[in-house]
């Protein structure tokens, strides 16, 4: 008979597992309602987040319902920090968990190991990706080189029906800086970002920007997390809106690689190592 350990069963509550144990499902859980009455909820924020995973991985063309659900629910907690970098994700506790055969979980494993969040080696358990400071800072190159030329199309292609839509994101980032919703205003910024990536009209420059979109998801918010980060990105925004909307390409493509290279510099490499 099979005995279990009381330790455990805590780490099950919480959702979390030590670095190289397995992943600890936990049921079900129902996002409370944030607690601030303007701007939105937590349900909200993740149901954001997981349309946004949706798109990212084409979940929509995949014939098997399980492999989105459980990608979907991986990638959540890695996005949101409750599935740490080298964390053990075992497929046996992750078909239980949605009631279905080995063979969904792994897939979901292998779409997110193609994007760069789960790393599966021979005769090891798959587990969430850590990043070396080499990585984070090649990722975060190609990405300030990308992110310049969107600002130089966007600035010379935004129409004037688009300023309202681009000031309502922005005031709905505000918000969540103001009231310390880090989780909310990443989903704001990812949102006036792909909004900048429209309007630049550039489909190409779209889907590259698209390969590095999770790994620059989780990359962000550790950036974000660090102390004073989130008034000081919150600025910098603005000030980018701003050159964007008075067509200012120039000015918008220094402030959006500037902008990259301070969230680079607020990144702390130790956050996102996990155990060899």
């Amino acid at each position: 008979m099979r005995t279990t350990d009381p330790s455990r069963g805590q780490r099950h509550q919480a959702g979390l597992a030590r670095p190289n144990r397995a992943i600890v499902v936990p049921p079900a859980v129902h996002r409370p309602a944030s607690p601030y009455a303007e701007g939105g909820s937590a349900a909200e924020t993740a149901r954001d987040l997981s349309a946004e995973l949706t798109r990212l991985l084409r979940l929509k063309e995949r014939r098997q319902p399980a492999v989105a659900q459980i990608a979907v629910w991986i990638g959540l907690g890695i996005v949101e920090g409750r599935l740490e970098p080298g964390q053990d994700l075992n497929s046996v506790e992750l078909s239980h968990r949605f009631g279905t055969s080995r063979t969904p979980a792994r897939e979901a494993l292998m779409l997110l190991e193609s994007e760069g969040l789960v790393e599966i080696r021979a005769r090891k358990r798959p587990r969430v990706a850590s990043f070396t400071p080499t990585r984070v800072r090649e990722i975060y190159f190609v990405v300030r080189s990308l992110l310049a030329v969107v600002g130089v199309l966007a600035a010379a292609k935004v129409a004037a029906a688009e300023v309202p839509v681009l000031h309502e994101q922005m005031a709905q980032m505000r918000r969540a800086a103001g009231r310390g919703d880090l989780d909310g205003y990443v989903q704001g910024h990812v949102s006036l970002q792909r909004r900048y990536v429209e309007i630049a009209g550039n489909r190409i420059l779209g889907e590259m920007l698209d390969t590095l979109a999770l790994r620059t998801l989780v990359l962000r918010r550790s950036s974000l997390a660090a102390e004073g980060r989130l008034a000081a990105s919150l600025s910098d925004q603005e000030r980018i809106l701003e050159a964007i909307i008075a067509h200012d390409g120039e000015l918008a493509s220094l402030l959006l690689s500037r902008a990259t290279d301070a969230a680079l510099a607020a990144i702390d490499p130790t956050a996102l190592r996990g155990a060899s």
